[in-house]
């Protein structure tokens, strides 16, 4: 089968066409912006990429398609989508052509939440290879004990991160209602994704039908301090269900305890029975409490699949993270520079929380490019200042807003810096970071280089 892909640079179709390519198929694609390291990666797989979505491309590298496979980042008035409607020619999702043709008989592990999905996903398909299960999966980052985002093996699990994001310009359902896990992680969740959802009651609404789709013998696992995630499943639930949660916290009036708790000492509890210690590797240490939660859902989910909470947390303390979570990008006078793919507030919070448990009282620098729908509509701006809070300094990158950053943090006084201009922003943290110092960038795009850039400074400096 020939698959041509619209908008194959993004992560998650860029993942779906390496497993169409691994499962024998010809797949072409096209972008509006082909640029590394997608465009390499997918390249090196012999797929033939395309600049841009020109309507001659039905002519050409999309000529003789049996399928055209839809990104969401594709919308009515492209001129190929068009020309594809005008000619009648066959087209779906990738949501749906996953389901049917890779995720049809398998045992699915489907990961969703507002945060932690990448993180919880990687851990989780991580647990099952250590346990020799050899998993499939498509994630929305890279895992460094694999190096790639995406595979198709023979097995049968395949773990997928399940985005609420709507599917395509002609399915706006939500991503992961087409996956059909037999083992469902419902992390957590919040409002997000103001472009498409009107408030967090339309995002519960989609969870619902997630819920929906759990067969009897399934099993959700549900973060148990979530108000939200509780009224999702008091809408209905078919399934068995285990909760998870923090064992030092203290459960709010109402909601159900947990079965499975973490605590701040990384002690594991089923019930009243110890599971263990979660421990991470010393050289790559998840920190916060985001992630002792994250992994705990692992477990949990792993353990429907057969393998021992024992075991899989001897699997996480060989676990190495994620690229772009809190990633160690270099270091230059004394500097560290981090880079970290948060972008909503609480992601913000918890990011720089666990970097803060990390080095204590040394200077936290954080920078922040709102760049997501959300942040570019000023959904979430009176929560920034807030989320900033732990940090010694702030500074924002507000190029292409459209509301005032300067106004928003204003709360933070003079701890907040505000530049249109990347190169301006960049001389600005060099001339205030000092040796001891972590700088903490926070974007979900590249942010023009600026790690590389900054790192460069720092070093030239006197």
């Amino acid at each position: 089968m020939h698959l041509h892909i619209l908008g194959i640079c993004g992560t998650f179709m860029g993942g779906i066409a390496a497993i169409a390519k691994a499962a024998g198929h010809r797949v072409t694609g096209c972008d509006a912006n082909v640029y590394p390291p997608m465009s390499d990666q997918l390249e090196a797989l012999g797929i033939a990429l395309t600049e841009g979505y020109d309507s001659t491309q039905l002519h050409s590298a999309a000529s003789g398609a049996d399928v055209f496979v839809v990104g969401n980042v594709v919308s009515r008035g492209n001129p190929l989508i068009e020309a594809i409607l005008d000619a009648g020619l066959p087209y779906t999702s990738g949501p749906q052509w996953l389901r049917e043709n890779v995720l049809h008989g398998k045992w699915t592990l489907a990961v969703a939440g507002t945060h932690g999905k990448t993180t919880t996903a990687s851990m989780l398909a991580w647990i099952l290879e250590h346990a020799g299960l050899n998993p499939g999966f498509l994630i929305g980052g890279v895992p460094v004990d694999f190096g790639i985002s995406a595979r198709l093996t023979d097995s049968a699990f395949f773990v997928i991160e399940a985005d609420e994001y709507d599917t395509a310009f002609f399915d706006k359902r939500s991503k992961f209602v087409h996956y059909g896990p037999r083992t469902a992680i419902l992390n957590n969740l919040e409002y997000d994704h103001a472009d498409i959802f009107a408030d967090l009651g339309a995002i519960e609404t989609q969870f619902h039908h997630l819920v929906r789709t759990v067969p009897p013998s399934g099993r959700l696992v549900v973060n148990a301090d979530e108000a939200s995630l509780a009224r999702v499943l008091a809408r209905g639930c078919w399934s068995e269900v285990e909760r998870f949660g923090d064992a030092d916290a203290i459960s709010a009036e109402g909601m159900p305890t947990p079965e499975w708790r973490i605590g701040t000492d990384g002690n594991v509890t089923h019930g009243r029975v110890p599971q263990g210690v979660l421990r991470w590797p010393t050289a790559a240490p998840q920190l916060g409490r985001h992630n002792r939660l994250n992994a705990l859902a692992a477990l949990v989910a792993a353990r429907h699949a057969g393998v021992p909470a024992g075991a899989g947390l001897t699997a996480l303390a060989e676990f190495h993270g994620i690229k772009r979570r809190l990633e160690v990008r270099g270091t230059a006078r004394g500097v560290t520079v981090y880079d970290d793919f948060a972008h909503h507030p609480t992601a913000i919070a918890t990011t720089v929380d666990g970097l803060r448990r990390a080095v204590g009282r040394a200077r936290i620098l954080a920078v922040l490019e709102p760049r997501s729908n959300t942040m570019k509509l000023g959904a979430m701006k009176d929560a920034l200042p807030g989320s900033l809070a732990a940090a010694d300094r702030t500074y924002c990158y507000a190029a292409n807003l459209g509301w005032d950053a300067r106004a928003a943090l204003a709360p933070l006084g003079e701890k907040a810096v505000v530049h249109n201009d990347l190169g301006a922003l960049v001389e600005a943290i060099a001339v205030e970071a000092r040796a001891g110092d972590h700088v903490l960038v926070m974007s979900n795009g590249g942010f023009g280089g600026i790690h590389g850039k900054l790192l460069a400074r720092l070093a030239a400096r006197r």
